[in-house]
């Protein structure tokens, strides 16, 4: 059966600087979503059918992976794939330089921002991340070759979708939700009420925490200012 690759990236406010001839490649661990052809979740929000076998990233994007994105195309970041917000307060990416010659490093030096995941990233900055990844990862300008095709057309503004023979995409809901929820095991396995392999409320406590901890807000986040945000993969 066909594969497909999906790339998944947090949505939330993403160590070192790499020259280009230095660029790092940046490596997705990814995971099999099987049971191809399960139904929805009917006692959820009725999403989660999907009638292929894909993979998903096990976890999401690195300030550390997106600073060597930004270092490989955005020297002049043409499309904004770098938002001023990233280098505030709980975020963890710097910018330095001027248009032709920008550099990006980890905020303020702090190696702890590398294994948090980027913030401040918009909709149009993921789909010409996984461009990037689709591409193989090439430095240059952001044009056709790097950041503007592959598994989107980015020329098609708001009307762009994902690409017949795109290999890393962004998930769509069914796809996150069977990847978060569903229980696996044959095509009738149903889903967890939460993306921890639980139906019982999470516990909010710091990583690495028990068998159903996460970091959340509960009169406070588990991880302490200025992160807030916990590593990848800590739980």
């Amino acid at each position: 059966m066909k594969k497909k690759l999906v790339v998944i990236v947090a949505m939330l406010g993403w160590s070192f600087a790499f020259s280009a001839a230095a660029q790092a490649e940046v490596v997705i661990e990814w995971v099999t979503v099987g049971d191809a052809g399960n139904p929805d979740d009917i006692h959820g929000d009725c999403y989660g059918a999907v009638d292929y076998e894909y993979q998903i990233s096990k976890y999401e994007v690195t300030n550390e992976q997106y600073i060597e994105f930004l270092n490989a195309v955005a020297a002049t970041d043409t499309y904004g794939l770098y938002n001023v917000g990233m280098s505030g307060e709980f975020c963890g990416i710097d910018r330095d330089g001027d248009p032709g010659s920008y550099t990006y490093a980890v905020n303020g030096g702090d190696a702890n921002w590398n294994a948090k995941p980027v913030g401040y990233v918009s909709w149009y900055d993921v789909l010409r991340f996984a461009n990037w990844i689709h591409n193989g990862q090439p430095t240059g300008e952001q044009d056709a070759s790097t950041t503007e095709d592959g598994a989107y057309d980015m020329s098609l503004g708001s009307a762009v979708t994902r690409k017949a023979g795109a290999r890393v995409f962004l998930c769509n809901e069914d796809e996150w939700y069977k990847a978060a929820f569903y229980k696996g095991g044959g095509t009738d396995a149903g889903y967890w009420d939460y993306a921890t392999q639980s139906d019982a409320i999470p516990v909010s406590e710091a990583p690495p925490g028990g068998a159903n901890s996460a970091n959340y807000y509960d009169n406070g986040f588990a991880v302490g200012e200025p992160y807030l945000f916990s590593d990848v993969g800590a739980y």
